[in-house]
């Protein structure tokens, strides 16, 4: 049994997350396709429209994962995610400050990227 439910709610549940999970790995498979691919038209926005429903299609099944966790693991999860996020904006502050350290005393040469 999943989680204290009936027998044939948890097997439906299950049944329910291998189709997202399919559906996911599916969806990863077409991103990683177009990511890689420059479309006929370039990258006009029509064509984002159709990787933004695969990433929600990703994202539902990362929302189903959580919903069936325990609630004091998912308190458990939502605590270590935070901590892992901590440690890497330590990472990326002592990153800066090396990269910073490295030009002290240095012209860095700074390119205005036109955004739009």
């Amino acid at each position: 049994m999943t989680a204290g439910l009936p027998r044939d709610e948890a097997q439906e549940a299950l049944n329910a997350l291998r189709d997202r999970v399919r559906d996911a790995q599916q969806a990863a498979e077409r991103l990683a396709g177009m990511a890689s691919e420059t479309p006929p038209n370039g990258w006009e926005a029509e064509e984002s429209s159709a990787a933004t429903a695969e990433l929600q299609s990703l994202v539902d099944l990362l929302d189903t994962l959580r919903r069936m966790l325990p609630e004091d693991l998912r308190a458990q999860l939502a605590d270590l995610v935070r901590q892992l996020l901590l440690v890497l904006r330590a990472i990326i502050d002592w990153l800066v400050g090396r990269i910073e350290r490295d030009h002290r005393g240095q012209e860095v040469a700074v390119e205005d990227i036109p955004i739009g």
